[in-house]
């Protein structure tokens, strides 16, 4: 079965989709002006804006919810994995992918806002949403729903609890099954809340287990300031085939470093444009630029952050594998018998001895689980896509809710290579069918961002959204909402 598993993740993630990744980011970064260099302060300014209204949640609530889901277990145990496989160059490929994908992240959120649709007193929308609205094709919008459902419902949760589990069991030899029942236990105590609840928690959880995190590693940054730039020389000579040691496998440090990069920071993925849709916003280009920021968040800062630790402390290994992707020889065995999945550990212990495991420990469950509450987010709005019938959807949502908490147990007793080729497949194919909708709605979203920059220049410091002025047809929501600003009684115009 893990050899199954494994050969489905490597025809998933063949080099025609990794190229696709990367051309589409730039396609995107082209088309956009590169507004992820040029719109920066823009970001940082919508990232902090207050919500107006009672429905949906604010902008800096969507951003933290994403973040949610985009910082996890990737963040620490993905990097270490890109290394070991791919060596130091696959950090750069990581920053590339985060630079070209963070313009892809704008337009699946920007399009995420256009066709929402309004569900009580909160919003939903995503890839299913704008595919069936916006291109029309029905059948592909319930392909994608289904395919998300599966993922992250059922096998992206596992990696996160995994890495939760064993990082526990490193730090403190706490059995993994009981580990298992109390993350099972916490998530049940959140997912009946609904969006509002995981909104509130990820506001208040994010900014703490992030900084806390960052603030370690630029301590570690400080304490080895003058290796900085021997450690970037490596970084850029192992990518770009200079380094005698890694030149060999400078195909694994592409393929790697995109292959975690995506699944660290979910560009283009097509799961941030759920919690993208659910923002009240004035116009679908605010919450695009503020989740092209998270991208940054997640890659630049967190991700750099854990690969200068790695390198800085030696304690990593690297491997080279044959065709199938099976380790054959160490390439570099700086600390020998040490597995991917303690490499940030043992970073950490190396420059704070006896504190390493216990705070990467804590830090990864804070990072897994608000990731895993993100998957149940994402997994829940394409139940809602698909079953329009209340009964009936309670009873489907009901049905999600015990076998995604049965996911994560099951993914806590896994091994780690299987959970992981497990959520690679889960990334996959939603990636796969996403990147195709952007690239058929490219032309939606170019007159969304041409809308806003239009009306910014004019010196409209929030621009309100008109699909008709547009041409754009089937976005219900923003239809209805200018309709109610022009009835009488409703403030007029």
């Amino acid at each position: 079965m893990d050899s199954i598993i494994s050969s489905i993740s490597n025809l998933v993630w063949s080099n025609i989709f990794i190229g696709l990744c990367l051309s589409v980011g730039l396609y995107f970064s082209i088309r956009t002006g590169f507004l992820q260099v040029t719109y920066v302060k823009e970001m940082l300014a919508l990232l902090f804006k207050k919500k107006k209204g009672s429905e949906g949640i604010s902008s800096f609530q969507a951003f933290a919810l994403a973040i949610s889901g985009r910082v996890g277990t990737g963040n620490i145990i993905g990097v270490a994995t890109a290394i070991f496989y791919g060596g130091p160059g696959a950090v750069f490929w990581m920053w590339a992918i985060a630079i070209l994908g963070s313009a892809s992240a704008f337009v699946e959120a920007a399009l995420g806002q256009v066709y929402k649709q309004r569900e009580g007193t909160e919003f939903r929308g995503g890839p299913a949403y704008y595919i069936e609205k916006g291109l029309g094709i029905k059948w592909y919008a319930i392909l994608f729903a289904v395919v998300t459902i599966i993922s992250a419902g059922l096998l992206l949760p596992g990696v996160q609890a995994n890495a939760i589990a064993s990082s526990v069991n490193n730090a403190f030899e706490v059995p993994v099954h009981y580990t298992g029942m109390v993350v099972v236990f916490l998530l049940v105590l959140i997912i009946f809340g609904g969006v509002k609840r995981l909104g509130t928690v990820a506001e208040f959880v994010v900014p703490f287990m992030a900084g806390s995190y960052v603030l370690l590693t630029l301590t570690i940054i400080g304490i080895n300031f003058q290796h900085i730039p021997a450690v970037f020389g490596l970084i850029f000579s192992s990518a770009l085939s200079f380094d005698a040691t890694f030149g060999g496998i400078i195909g694994m440090a592409i393929a790697w470093g995109v292959k975690r990069g995506i699944y660290s920071n979910e560009a283009g993925q097509g799961t941030a444009p759920h919690v993208a849709a659910a923002a009240d916003v004035d116009h679908p280009a605010q919450q695009g630029l503020v989740q092209a920021f998270s991208v940054y968040v997640d890659t630049l800062f967190i991700c750099t952050s854990t690969a200068l630790m790695i390198i800085f402390s030696g304690m990593y290994n690297v491997t080279a594998v044959d065709d199938a992707g099976n380790p054959t020889e160490m390439i570099v065995e700086n600390a020998p018998g040490l597995e991917y999945s303690g490499f940030t550990q043992a970073a950490v212990s190396h420059h704070f001895p006896g504190f390493g495991d216990a705070f990467i420990a804590i830090a990864l469950f804070f990072f897994a689980f608000t990731t895993i509450m993100a998957y149940f987010y994402y997994a829940d709005t394409n139940v809602s896509y698909l079953v329009k019938n209340g009964r009936l959807k309670t009873i489907v949502q009901w049905v999600l809710k015990l076998a995604f908490l049965s996911a994560v147990y099951f993914g806590t007793v896994r091994t780690a290579d299987t959970a992981w080729a497990i959520g690679d497949i889960g990334v996959g194919l939603m990636a796969w069918a996403n990147l195709i909708a952007l690239l058929l709605l490219s032309g939606v979203a170019m007159k969304v961002w041409k809308d806003y920059i239009k009306k910014r220049k004019q010196g409209i410091k929030s621009p309100a959204f008109n699909p008709k002025e547009l041409g754009i047809k089937n976005a219900d929501f923003w239809e209805d909402k200018n309709q109610d600003r022009k009835s009488p009684g409703n403030g007029g115009l």
